[in-house]
């Protein structure tokens, strides 16, 4: 995002006789020395006098005094068609004040104003309620924004009860704050999350998993699930997760401790940035052991633990409402992530087909993640990164030798068989034994006689 672009708007609102300001969280990041990943504006423009001196604006939320200024084309990054995308606009926002809250979203009414004071007074925390002035260098802080900057505080503007209950996200905002820049949640702030925890399930499921995986991708996870069990918010957004916790594992396979102990750790090593499909595979691929547990005689066991968390982790992807494509890359994750410990005992064929799973790249990656938050060893990491590397593409996915045509013109009727024929020549294919045609309808032959 331009910085320039938006002083340059700020500029131009100003020549024409409004006040203007930077405001929000990228304020919040320049003081910080981090790039902003959008810069928003606040204005005592109104949205028509705003359109009116940006006629290539979008009216994104005109009852509410917000209106987008697409960067220009030219300055836009690959992928930048969409303007509505973050990043390839700058929000500029009326001043103003919100009036009730009903639905615990959005406010009834807003009352358009001139004073910056005003408008900073609706916002969410001190942190995120700070104005500049990015000519002079100026900076407008009516809420002691600054101050809990340097003292790392994440505090809501005014009264906290009354800022979670006007919108009931900001107590999981609280949380991915916190845990972003490894901040305290004020004492006052904290408790009235823990009072209002349970309001949490109003907020529609999209908005809550959007910022669980915000949580989750932003390289401070382990923290984050911490804190959320801290204020109380895990067990209405996550119930699952919360289940993990006290579940004890074998010390001899898990000496970092239960269930809920090894899945945080695991988020702690996964990498940075991280995909969103990654981040959840990782969060639950256990989460079929509370249900799964039992003591034996030789060890604790969590049998048929994946079975399980695969149906739980499609039941909370369904809630949470993921597509069809990302719910996909999610259970595939669960369901494959015990497989590496069978790997120095696959036949070549099995190694190959495992190896070619789509995706392989994030299940790998899930492993390193799983293994360095238990026994620590990467001894099949290592292998299966040195395999990726000596195995040559045909190898892994040779040319088939025989298709269904060709048994079909050996006399063999189509039906369910041709699955077994046609995966029984695969197999002798990645295994070496079989390199030609005519070997492959020799062995079809004598192995699935007519």
């Amino acid at each position: 995002m331009s910085k320039t672009f938006a002083i340059s708007i700020i500029e131009t609102l100003r020549q024409q006789g409004f006040q203007a300001y930077m405001v929000g969280g990228c304020v919040r990041d320049l003081l910080l020395k981090r790039e902003p990943a959008d810069y928003d504006i606040a204005t005592s423009a109104t949205p028509a006098q705003v359109m009116e001196i940006f006629p290539d604006t979008y009216a994104v939320g005109a009852q509410f005094g917000v209106v987008l200024v697409p960067l220009p084309e030219g300055q836009r990054t690959s992928g930048g068609e969409n303007i509505l995308q973050k990043g390839h606009a700058v929000e500029v926002a009326t001043f103003r004040s919100d009036l009730g809250y009903s639905d615990g979203r959005r406010p009834d009414e807003v009352r358009f104003s001139q004073d910056p004071r005003e408008d900073v007074a609706r916002r969410d925390f001190t942190i995120n309620g700070m104005l500049l002035d990015p000519v002079s260098g100026a900076l407008l802080d009516f809420v002691g924004g600054r101050k809990d900057l340097d003292a790392g505080i994440i505090r809501t503007i005014g009264d906290p009860e009354r800022r979670f209950a006007e919108d009931k996200l900001r107590m999981l905002r609280a949380v991915r704050f916190a845990a972003r820049f490894a901040y305290a949640i004020e004492a006052e702030t904290l408790a009235a999350i823990q009072h209002l925890a349970p309001e949490i399930q109003v907020v529609s499921r999209e908005r809550v998993r959007d910022e669980l995986t915000k949580m989750l991708t932003e390289g401070h996870g382990r923290r984050a699930f911490l804190l959320l069990d801290e204020s109380g918010l895990l067990q209405h957004v996550l119930p699952e997760i919360s289940a993990m916790k006290g579940v004890q594992q074998p010390p001899e396979f898990h000496p970092e401790g239960d269930v809920f102990a090894h899945t945080l750790l695991l988020l702690e090593n996964l990498p940075h940035p991280c995909s969103p499909a990654l981040a959840w595979g990782a969060l639950l691929h256990d989460v079929g052991k509370p249900a799964t547990f039992r003591v034996a005689p030789d060890r604790i066991r969590f049998d048929d633990h994946v079975d399980v968390g695969v149906k739980i982790a499609e039941e909370i992807c369904s809630r949470l409402r993921f597509s069809s494509s990302d719910a996909e890359r999610v259970l595939a994750l669960v369901d494959n992530h015990m497989r590496f410990g069978h790997v120095t005992r696959m036949k070549e064929s099995t190694l190959k087909r495992f190896l070619r799973l789509p995706g392989f790249d994030e299940h790998l990656e899930l492993h390193r993640a799983d293994s360095l938050a238990s026994h620590g060893h990467l001894s099949t990491y290592e292998l299966l990164r040195k395999k990726l590397v000596e195995i040559p593409p045909e190898k892994m996915r040779p040319e088939a030798l025989v298709t269904g045509d060709d048994l079909i013109s050996a006399g063999y009727p189509p039906g369910p068989r041709f699955r077994e024929i046609l995966e029984a020549v695969e197999d002798a294919q990645l295994e070496g034994r079989l390199a030609s045609r005519a070997a492959a309808l020799e062995f079809v032959g004598h192995e699935f006689p007519l």
